[in-house]
C-alpha cells in the first residue's frame, strides 16, 4: 500500500458526502457474503436501499450464471459480472433481460481456447490449487480457486505465480479474496460500470461518481477504490494492506456482509434525517 496513503474510519465520512448518494456499487464475495454466506442482514440492507431509492449495483468476479439469477432474483439494478466481462439487468415489470458483453460470442470462444491452455499449465505448475467450483458457469474468464474450497489455502508466493502464468501467456489476471481470475481483453470492472451507466441509466459515470459509493474488499476491487471518491473497504480488506496501491478512503469496523450493512445504516440514517428534515 502506497505509504502516503491512510484509511479513515467510515463512521467518520461526512454526513454531507453521503446525502448525495444514488447510487451503492458493492463487490459481493467477502463484501456482501462473509466466510461463504450472504448474511441476512446484508441482503436486507440491499433492499432497504433499493426502497429508499438508491440503485444497488453488484460489480463482482462471479461468473454468468451466478449473475443471471442475481439479476433476476436480487433488488438490484443490474449486475456486472465475471471482472468486467459483461453487465446483465432484468426489467423486471417484463422478465426481459439485458446482456451486454465486452467482447461477443466468437470472440468469447476463441479466448475460451487460451484459456484452457492456461488452466493447463496452472494445475501442471501448482498442484495444490484447482480450477473454481463455479467455472462451468462463466463465459468470458478462468477462475483459479486458491482458497474458496483449497484447504490449506495456497500462500502468497503460489498466488503470485497464477498471476505470472496468465500474464506470461498475454492475459490479465486480479486476486479476489478466493480466486485469481484471467481472462482476455482490456477491461476490467470499472469498465464495464462505465457501459450499464451509459445504457442503463443515460449517465456519464465520470459525471455521476460523486453521487455513488462503492463498497469492496480485495485488490480486485483497486480500479473502483481509485476511481469513487466515496471508496469504502469492509474491515477484512486489511488483509491485502500490502498489495493496494490504491486502497479505499474509508473503512468499516465490521468484516463482509456485517460491514456493508454497517455502511448502507449510516447512509440510510442520512437519507432519512434529511426526509425529516
Amino acid at each position: 500500500m502506497s505509504a502516503h496513503v491512510s484509511i479513515h474510519s467510515f463512521s467518520q465520512c461526512p454526513a454531507s458526502e453521503l446525502k448525495r448518494i444514488r447510487y451503492v456499487l458493492c463487490d459481493i464475495d467477502d463484501t456482501l457474503t462473509w466466510q461463504g454466506k450472504l448474511p441476512a442482514e446484508a441482503y436486507s440492507s440491499i433492499e432497504d436501499l433499493n426502497k429508499a431509492g438508491i440503485q444497488v449495483i453488484p460489480i463482482t468476479g462471479r461468473p454468468a450464471g451466478w449473475c443471471d439469477h442475481i439479476s433476476r432474483m436480487w433488488p438490484v439494478a443490474g449486475v456486472v459480472g465475471e471482472n468486467g466481462a459483461f453487465f446483465f439487468s432484468c426489467h423486471h415489470s417484463d422478465r426481459r433481460m439485458i446482456r451486454r458483453y465486452f467482447k461477443d460470442e466468437e470472440e468469447r470462444k476463441e479466448d475460451r481456447i487460451k484459456l484452457n491452455q492456461i488452466q493447463t499449465d496452472i494445475l501442471k505448475a501448482i498442484p495444490g490449487c484447482r480450477v473454481a467450483a463455479d467455472q462451468p458457469y462463466r463465459e468470458a474468464d478462468l477462475a483459479i480457486d486458491f482458497c474458496e474450497e483449497i484447504q490449506p489455502p495456497l500462500d502468497s508466493t503460489e498466488v503470485q505465480r497464477i498471476v505470472e502464468i496468465f500474464e506470461e501467456q498475454g492475459a490479465q489476471a486480479k486476486v479476489s479474496s478466493i480466486h485469481v481470475n484471467g481472462w482476455f481483453g482490456h477491461y476490467d470492472k470499472l469498465a464495464m460500470t462505465r457501459r450499464l451507466f451509459a445504457e442503463l441509466f443515460r449517465r456519464n459515470l465520470e459525471e455521476e461518481k460523486s453521487e455513488c459509493l462503492f463498497v469492496g474488499d480485495s485488490p480486485n476491487d483497486e480500479p473502483m477504490f481509485e476511481f469513487f471518491p466515496l471508496s469504502v473497504g469492509v474491515a477484512n480488506v486489511m488483509a491485502f494492506n500490502d498489495q493496494l496501491v490504491h486502497p479505499p478512503k474509508w473503512i468499516t469496523k465490521s468484516p463482509g456482509g456485517a460491514g456493508f450493512a454497517e455502511t448502507a445504516d449510516r447512509i440510510l440514517e442520512i437519507v432519512f434525517s434529511q426526509e425529516n428534515l
